[in-house]
């Protein structure tokens, strides 16, 4: 009999990678070109938020109504600063990535995909300059929808449509560095993965009580020892 097969939904920014600032500057970038404001993200919470509740926040900030051209024209401004960013940056992949994402895809029992704040083209963006894109066939954006505890199903239904089966909740991991990747994976039910690669630290995201918690990902062979026993 074949073993159960596990889906692993991996974070982003401040789990895969860090982007040096990309992001953020390239956000402010996007307002300035498309509104003429300056920007500074001073007062906008962007740890876990998806890409949509950030443009939503930004818009509110500038007194500009949430229509879908401003949130659309925002959204497009800040993926053409962002391909400009990213080599403007130094950024990096996070401890241990690749050698995990090199042993997982190999694991019969392993399904990898995303599960991110950013919009798709945003995440194509940041793992393509990583050198990571490759490892993931799938996943859920915020194109999907603008409030990240949502995403689990979006992910789970292109998981059976890959793969042809169900993937029920305690087969499901959502890896994140922010509390607010815990609450996602809660919400549906999920094993929750909390890794301390982030702004987040061990005690902070250790206080929302995680199935599993990681300093970071570079010893390989116990973090897969422990996420899959």
């Amino acid at each position: 009999m074949a073993t159960a097969r596990r889906l692993l939904l991996f974070d982003i920014d401040g789990t895969l990678l860090r982007s040096g600032g990309a992001g953020e500057k390239a956000l402010c970038a996007a307002v300035k070109k498309r509104f003429g404001f300056d920007e500074d993200l001073a007062d906008i919470s962007l740890s876990g938020r998806t890409d949509g509740s950030i443009a939503r926040a930004l818009l509110a900030k500038h007194g500009l109504p949430e229509t879908p051209e401003n949130l659309s024209g925002l959204l497009d401004s800040y993926l053409e600063a962002l391909r400009e960013k990213l080599p403007q940056h130094q950024g990096t992949l996070c401890p241990g990535i690749v050698e995990l994402l090199d042993a997982l895809i190999l694991r019969e029992d392993c399904v990898l995909a995303l599960l991110t704040g950013n919009v798709e083209r945003g995440a194509e963006l940041k793992l393509t300059h990583y050198g990571v894109w490759h490892y993931f066939k799938f996943g859920a954006f915020s194109d999907d929808h603008h409030i990240r505890n949502e995403l689990v199903p979006f992910a789970r239904a292109r998981a059976k449509e890959r793969h042809g089966e169900e993937f029920p909740p305690e087969r499901i991991y959502v890896l994140g560095d922010t509390p607010l990747d815990i609450e996602c994976g809660r919400a549906f039910g999920a094993k929750t993965v909390a890794i301390a690669t982030g702004y987040h630290p061990v005690e902070e995201l250790a206080a929302h009580h995680p199935d599993l918690l990681f300093t970071d990902l570079s010893d390989t062979a116990a973090v897969i020892e422990k996420l899959l026993g």
